[in-house]
Parts: structure tokens; sequence; C-alpha cells
């Protein structure tokens, strides 16, 4: 059996811009990207995936090294990929196995939401 890999698949709306919450009001659509991102991590499973996946070593975590969150292997795709849609996970097959990391702009991003704009 040949170990076949596909390349990497984005996160969808990898970059998701919106300047610090105090800087001015968020557009509709700024909005609505940071609204998506927030709601994905609104669920605890979710946010104990993602904080797995951001903390693993080497910056990426096999579905296998993270899957020990308390609910079924199905349950932790479907939340995974959630967290992928929301734009919060990129993901790459290899083989058998599905690893995932957190693309370090989306953790800029949404830190500089929550920072205060410079005076």
């Amino acid at each position: 059996m040949s170990k076949l890999t596909t390349p990497p698949v984005p996160a969808p709306d990898a970059v998701p811009c919106c300047p610090p919450l105090d800087e001015r009001p968020l557009t509709a659509a700024e909005a609505e990207r940071t609204a998506v991102m927030f709601k994905a991590l609104g669920d605890p499973v979710r946010l104990r995936l993602f904080s797995a996946v951001a903390s693993h070593p080497g910056g990426e975590a096999c579905v296998c090294d993270i899957s020990d969150v308390g609910v079924s292997q199905p349950t932790v795709s479907h939340h995974l990929r959630k967290l992928r849609e929301a734009g919060l996970l990129a993901s790459e097959r290899r083989g058998t196995w599905v690893y995932y990391r957190v693309e370090p702009s989306v953790l800029a991003a949404m830190g500089r939401l929550l920072t205060t704009s410079a005076p």
C-alpha cells in the first residue's frame, strides 16, 4: 500500500480581518466572519479540540492524538469539521490519518480583535 499524501486543505477565510473592537465598529461582513469563529469556539468540546491542536508539539496534531475528549470518534470528526468550516483549522490527509493545524494568522487575528488599539 502506497503512502499517498494530499496537499493541505487551507482553512477557509484563514485570515479573518477585523480591527481591535475599540478601534471602530465592525462592518456587517467582519461581524459575520467573527461570529462564525466565536460560535465554533462556543462549544466546550470544540474549544478543547482547538486548544489541543494549537498546543500540540510541532504545531499540528493527528486526529488520533486529540480524540480523547469524552465523545465518540464520529462526534470528534463532526466538531473538527465545524472548526475547519469556521476557518479556525486547516487539515491534511496523510495515509489514513488527518492532521490538523491552527494557522498562525488565525490566532494573530483573534488576538488582535481582542486587544485595545494603540492610543
